[in-house]
């Protein structure tokens, strides 16, 4: 319940840990950097994942699976690919009571392998494109850890595509870019920025990677999304050649592009309050919750007219959750069902019965409205329809609010100032994680020469870093970088990160 939580004022980190916790969505794993997703954490996982993969399959993907151990001479192949996750690597070196003749690494991503298949899949133009997805867990080794927003082992998709021409594959990259950028607008109620990734900040191996970003509370940025262009990198690894149209060879053009659970947390970071955790209707396990309050003269009545309520929104195909557990008292059930984000409360009393009425709260914000039981299915698709818009309208106008053109060096310094550290925070169940810095800042939009010298000097001085060069930019850009006064040639959006 609400005295559970730490107030974000307080501690936005403690915050965010409070909710995972008291809304029963994970718990810290025996495994130190790992974590249990409970069944409630899990339930939002499966409707983003239904819905996403709903959507790779409407632009023609197809799901397959490949093993999660990997040959370790397989990632020495793509030198820049192996070093880029060399830190990350869990390797296994023993089986079976035996040493391995070699080294098996365990999937961090799966380009390697994916690649060595498709070597012997594809000979001819006739046999691509390749879409190709997959629903899998990775582990990469992560010092710093925090539930669901960065784990040593998380589940994801990870799509890898196999194409004939450059143009193709660069279309293809654009178009799961747009399946992110929508869903995460549409389903997740999150507003995002879609963009390419600098030099410094992109996939390793990719010859351009393509990401959305998205604000949390704390207004530092979040990455929601990538999608990566990777040229012809992986295929000349894997000597992954066909026949073309004119009877020549040449290597094929690849994309690969991902989402993980780290999309749950963006979820709690950007709609959730200090009652607890508020949810997009199109997340929620329960839509609604009906609570009927009574005393024990009048329970029965009570309970069949509220199991009326519960019968009329389930034939109009919500989902509901019926409390009738009479060992708690109706305030404790209200405030234990907004900390689980249930989007709307049905309250029915005695006086409700007898009046045929019901009271309606929505979680997001606390209003009430007593409507007819007739009425009930049709009040609670409307509301449910409205808040899920209130809610990525509300995230745009704080984005938006925290978002400020720069034109030099002294503006950044300005918008985000020094950061100053707050004190670790004690552990939890033998996990340490990061106390959050002063918000400062948010979203600063300016020019860039494109320089990595700028960009790293940013990050050393302000851990600022250019999280993307947004799509929407104009091909040309004209007026000076905003970081060392040279000619600008994109327009870049900085941000403090997680």
């Amino acid at each position: 319940m609400a005295d559970k939580i730490t107030p974000r004022s307080v501690d936005y980190s403690q915050w965010y840990i409070d909710i995972v916790l008291n809304a029963k969505l994970a718990d810290y794993s025996p495994v130190k950097g790992c974590m249990v997703i409970r069944p409630r954490g899990f339930a939002i996982w499966e409707r983003l994942r239904d819905e996403l993969d709903r959507r790779f399959k409407e632009t023609g993907h197809q799901n397959a699976y490949f093993p999660m151990f990997i040959p370790m001479s397989f990632l020495e192949k793509e030198a820049e690919h192996v070093e880029g996750f060399s830190p990350e690597l869990a390797v296994v070196t023993h089986a079976g009571g035996e040493e391995l003749d070699e080294p098996l690494v365990v999937r961090p991503t799966s380009e390697t392998i994916i690649w060595s298949k498709y070597r012997d899949w594809i000979q001819s133009w006739r046999d691509l494109p390749l879409l190709y997805n997959q629903w899998a867990n990775v582990v990469r080794w992560e010092k710093r850890t925090r539930l669901f927003l960065r784990t040593t082992e998380f589940l994801w998709q990870e799509g890898h595509t196999a194409h004939e021409t450059q143009e193709e594959a660069e279309a293809e990259t654009a178009t799961m870019l747009e399946v992110y950028r929508r869903f995460a607008e549409e389903y997740l109620c999150l507003p995002v920025i879609a963009g390419r990734k600098s030099d410094a900040e992109k996939f390793a191996g990719a010859v351009a990677t393509y990401s959305i970003e998205a604000m949390m509370q704390d207004k530092k940025a979040l990455q929601a999304g990538t999608s990566h262009f990777l040229g012809q990198n992986f295929a000349k690894a894997f000597d992954v050649q066909f026949q073309t149209r004119d009877g020549q060879l040449d290597h094929v053009w690849a994309t690969s592009w991902g989402a993980s659970t780290r999309l749950v947390g963006a979820i709690i970071m950007t709609h959730s309050d200090d009652k607890g955790l508020v949810l997009p209707p199109s997340l929620a396990q329960e839509e609604v919750v009906v609570i009927p309050i009574f005393k024990n003269d009048n329970k029965a009545t009570v309970l069949e007219y509220a199991n009326r309520v519960v019968q009329s929104l389930k034939a109009s195909g919500r989902r509901v959750a019926f409390d009738t557990d009479d060992s708690n008292t109706p305030g404790w059930k209200f405030a234990e069902w907004e900390m689980r984000g249930v989007p709307l409360r049905v309250e029915a009393g005695p006086k409700d019965a007898a009046n045929g009425t019901v009271v309606m709260v929505r979680r997001d914000t606390g209003e009430k409205s007593f409507v007819s039981i007739d009425d009930i299915a049709a009040v609670a698709a409307t509301t449910l329809a409205t808040m899920q818009k209130d809610l990525l309208e509300k995230a745009r106008a704080f984005r938006d609010a925290n978002t400020r053109d720069v034109v030099s060096y002294t503006d950044l310094l300005e918008f985000y100032g020094k950061e100053k550290k707050a004190k670790p925070q004690a552990a939890i169940d033998g996990e340490s994680h990061e106390g959050t810095a002063e918000a400062t800042g948010g979203y600063a939009r300016g020019l860039w020469c494109g320089s990595r010298e700028c960009e790293a000097k940013l990050k050393a001085d302000l851990k600022v870093t250019i999280r993307n060069m947004p799509s929407d930019q104009q091909d040309h850009v004209e007026g000076v970088c905003c970081l060392c006064g040279a000619p600008a040639r994109h327009r870049a959006i900085f941000a403090r990160s997680y």
